[in-house]
């Protein structure tokens, strides 16, 4: 296997019916298992099999993000998430077996305890009853994400996808800046009685499977499916506090210094992307040096980073350019079979592609260092509130390569980038907090979503103001976060992770050796811990106890406010 290449990957649809059978049989065994050594070669075929059964799914899925018209891979992906629900009652009777074995003991001795949480998070999310729901509730995503990969915007001359048309957020000219957003909110607009009707659809049937699974509402599902076993509602609630009381001040600050930078009365939406009033760092080369600086960078990171980008650029295990039809998103999957992770964004000529070189390779990094030192697949990955820690560490780990991508500009590139990394922050904790108004409150009108989200603006972003733009200032903006629609209660985890990427840039910054082996100690260690376990291995703080987010932030807060830009 070692000499594959993504591109040349054979799919093979999964066999669902073959699947199933396999796991009633896996599961009468391991009833009927004498002895832990038989049991735990029960555990093995399982482990093969789910390994070859995720696989030719993800690759199907990364098939389809890659051209979502294809018409091959769109019906197979949809016919993957119609079919995965209907064998779910086999596998988690499967898991049901191994949590009521006399072995338990054994096996929490050789994996630890993380290993029946998890079974557990699964076996609490999921009812037969939610099947046909589920199987919707796909439809819906799906519906989104197409509309989204297949956006069409004129502009400049040109027909622009969503990526495409941010490029124009930093340019020169504030009134091409201004038709840029204008565009962009234009589509959002032109959509915006089906992204409505969408969002409704799923906030009901969301709704009706926490009713089915015994709660009063989707909230405690959804922070389920986001593997959160040791924190809950009432800590996010305090940590979007601390945010509120600790950096928003600070987010307005510096936007502040940014309006004085550019020479405007007042910094409007449209202007915020653009940092400098002589133009933001810009990529020194194209797409291709881009990739080959990175190469370059990780091999001098640290051994194992340069094993590992290697590794991906072998086997064309990254996708990263920006082509029409192409899903408009960023993610980090894996293959498991090959122990491989996979990389997709879209390049876009612009600091974001530093970020995607560091972030998503970042979530990569973790993936390939865990499936080389975690005994068994259900700690290869880690749940999504450690697994962003990894990624923005790893933006942090680059700043002092940037020359390599930005050249003369790299100062320009670190200050921008780490402004955005705090500004982000009330954001990502406004997202949050309207998912859960929408599912606190499920009849609400679309009417009453929007003017929800215009009141999260005003408390989280108050310096944000969009002239003239109606479809925005009504609160019209949240439409564009497909996390919203696609993966609930996920976005927090960009926020509370923030807080650690910070931690490891104060900690580099100190020592870098230590710092680098804490790091490489939380991508060793996978999912086999929950979050606050992981966060104490890795030397990490709560961000959810009092004063968190004011020390974790404190060394980047200081290096913006002592800026020469400021």
């Amino acid at each position: 296997m070692e000499d594959f290449k993504f591109s040349t990957l054979e799919y093979k649809r999964p066999d669902f019916e073959k699947t199933g059978a396999f796991a009633e049989e896996i599961t009468e065994k391991i009833k009927n298992a004498a002895s832990y050594g038989e049991l735990k070669g029960y555990m093995e075929q399982m482990e093969e099999m789910s390994k070859n059964f995720s696989t030719d799914c993800t690759i199907a899925s990364i098939r389809h993000t890659l051209d979502t018209t294809d018409e091959f891979y769109e019906k197979e992906d949809a016919y993957i998430n119609d079919m995965v629900p209907t064998v779910m009652p086999k596998l988690l009777a499967m898991n049901d077996a191994l949590m009521e074995s006399k072995f338990r003991g054994d096996i929490e001795n050789e994996y630890g305890k993380q290993y029946f949480a998890q079974m557990d998070l699964q076996k609490k999310t999921f009812c037969e009853e939610n099947i046909p729901l589920m199987q919707q509730e796909s439809r819906l995503c799906r519906e989104y994400e197409k509309m989204m990969a297949t956006a069409a915007i004129p502009f400049d001359g040109k027909t622009l996808n969503l990526y495409g048309v941010q490029k124009y957020f930093e340019h020169e000219d504030r009134e091409v800046r201004k038709a840029a957003v204008k565009a962009y909110s234009d589509f959002y607009h032109g959509n915006e009685k089906r992204l409505e009707e969408i969002w409704d659809e799923l906030i009901k049937i969301r709704t009706q499977m926490g009713k089915n699974l015994g709660y009063e509402n989707f909230i405690p599902v959804g922070y389920m499916q986001q593997g959160r076993t040791d924190y809950g509602m009432e800590e996010v609630a305090a940590f979007r506090e601390q945010v509120r009381t600790v950096l928003v001040p600070l987010c307005e600050k510096l936007y502040e210094a940014q309006r004085k930078r550019l020479g405007v009365d007042t910094l409007m939406f449209y202007d915020e992307k653009r940092v400098f009033p002589d133009g933001n760092a810009v990529p020194a080369g194209d797409d291709d040096f881009m990739v080959d600086q990175a190469r370059k960078m990780y091999h001098e990171l640290s051994p194992e980073t340069g094993e590992f980008i290697d590794f991906m650029i072998d086997h064309e295990l990254m996708d990263l350019k920006n082509k029409p039809g192409k899903a408009s998103t960023g993610y980090m999957t894996s293959l498991d079979c090959y122990k491989a992770p996979f990389v997709f964004s879209c390049f876009n000529q612009t600091i974001f592609d530093m970020q995607v070189l560091s972030h998503e390779l970042g979530h990569a990094f973790a993936g390939y260092m865990a499936m080389r030192s975690q005994p068994i697949a259900a700690y290869y990955s880690e749940s999504t509130d450690i697994a962003e820690i990894h990624s923005m560490a790893m933006e942090q780990f680059a700043y002092p390569y940037a020359e390599k991508f930005f050249g003369e500009q790299a100062d320009k590139y670190r200050f921008a980038h780490l402004q955005d990394a705090l500004t982000f922050v009330p954001f990502g904790v406004a997202v949050d907090e309207f998912q859960h108004i929408c599912y606190s409150n499920p009849d609400m009108t679309p009417k009453e979503r929007t003017l929800a989200w215009k009141k999260l603006e005003e408390t989280y972003m108050p310096w944000r103001k969009y002239e003239a733009d109606d479809f925005f200032d009504r609160g019209g903006y949240w439409y564009h976060k497909l996390h919203i629609y696609l993966y609930p209660f996920y976005y927090i985890n960009y926020t509370l992770t923030t807080m650690g990427a910070m931690e490891f840039k104060t900690k580099d910054r100190k020592n870098h050796e230590d710092a680098w082996k804490d790091y490489l100690n939380l991508c060793k260690c996978g999912g086999s811990m929950s979050y606050l376990e992981t966060l104490r291995y890795a030397h990490l703080m709560n961000p959810f106890e009092q004063g968190t987010v004011e020390k974790a932030i404190e060394l980047a807060k200081n290096d913006l406010l002592n800026s020469k830009y400021m």
